[in-house]
């Protein structure tokens, strides 16, 4: 999957402001709260935490099916 401006846009808002995200990956739902866009080597990454327990995750955005800010 590759980001629409938009969605870049909502992203970074909701990594601004501290909103949840939800995620959609391989048939399942992650539901966590974004701390950084990030690039490595030449991929990009969100890194996040869960929004219970505050385990760090890294999810690959080309591994992605889909994303939307929660408000």
């Amino acid at each position: 999957m590759e980001l629409t401006v938009k969605q870049y846009d909502a992203l970074e808002h909701a990594i601004a402001r501290g909103h949840r995200i939800a995620i959609f990956r391989r048939g399942t739902e992650y539901l966590v709260i974004p701390e950084m866009l990030v690039l490595r080597g030449r991929r990009e990454c969100i890194e996040a935490r869960h929004p219970t327990t505050g385990a760090p995750l890294t999810l690959w955005i080309d591994e992605l099916d889909g994303v939307e800010v929660v408000r």
